[in-house]
């Protein structure tokens, strides 16, 4: 009885831990130059530097805009939006939670809604 019950933890543990991990891979936004993007359009001021995959609302409510990844830095990324360079973290404090078969990527420092509607 006792073996059963060390197993079953065990087998908690591990997925517990398998959880985390997925968690952890949706904070973190992996682009490369070239990618096309959708960020918030408020400029460096604002504090919540969403970005997304998809079309939507940044966490601070205003409209996402279409954005091109100049430059990849360690979880940073240098994105031209309307024709001015901003530099955006690519490893966010909130993410989406849509869950594995949404594809929108979007990452925040703030707070707000997914541009999925989440």
């Amino acid at each position: 009885m006792k073996k059963a019950s060390l197993a079953v933890l065990g087998i908690l543990v591990i997925a517990a831990g398998a959880a985390l991990l997925m968690a952890q891979d949706k904070s973190k936004m992996v682009l490369k130059a070239g990618d096309e993007v959708f960020a918030c359009n408020c400029g460096p001021s604002c504090p919540c530097m969403t970005l997304s995959r998809k079309e939507g609302a940044c966490a601070c409510g205003n409209p996402l805009a279409k954005a091109k990844v100049k430059s990849v830095g360690e979880d940073t990324a240098v994105l031209v939006i309307g024709g001015k360079e901003q530099t955006f973290k690519t490893v966010g404090k909130f993410m989406c939670a849509c869950g594995p078969e949404c594809k929108c990527d979007t990452i925040s420092q703030s707070p707000g809604k997914c541009a999925c509607g989440v």
